[in-house]
């Protein structure tokens, strides 16, 4: 099994995370939000694993372009989760399955299981 890479192409984080997947002679399945979409189970996953702040990108353009009251309106897992599946871009990235189970999110390489 391989880590899949979750995020977006143009995403300068996502790029730096697969090429150093790659440089380490890593190869990684990525997974495109923008073409595939959030998928929902696994979105269920992070969440469990991680925690909604965690996982919730409020520094993003998405975010900061959302109306106020829709970002008021994210106060748990269940409401973060609405606001991820249709804002793709709300997801802090990348978000990397390791064959393990772990999940990480963002360029951490300290952090993965390598």
């Amino acid at each position: 099994m391989h880590p899949i890479v979750y995020g977006i192409p143009n995403c300068d984080t996502v790029k730096k995370a697969r090429t150093w997947l790659t440089d380490q002679g890593l190869q990684a399945t990525f997974h495109d939000f923008k073409k595939q979409g959030v998928p929902a189970k696994e979105l269920d996953n992070w969440l469990a694993q991680l925690g909604w702040e965690t996982l919730l990108n409020r520094q993003g353009t998405t975010w900061r372009k959302l109306d106020a009251s829709l970002q008021a309106s994210v106060t748990d897992s269940d409401s973060a989760k609405a606001v991820m599946l249709a804002h793709a871009s709300c997801i802090k990235r990348p978000v990397i399955a390791w064959p393990s189970g772990q999940i990480t999110v963002g360029f951490k390489p300290e952090q993965w299981p390598v």
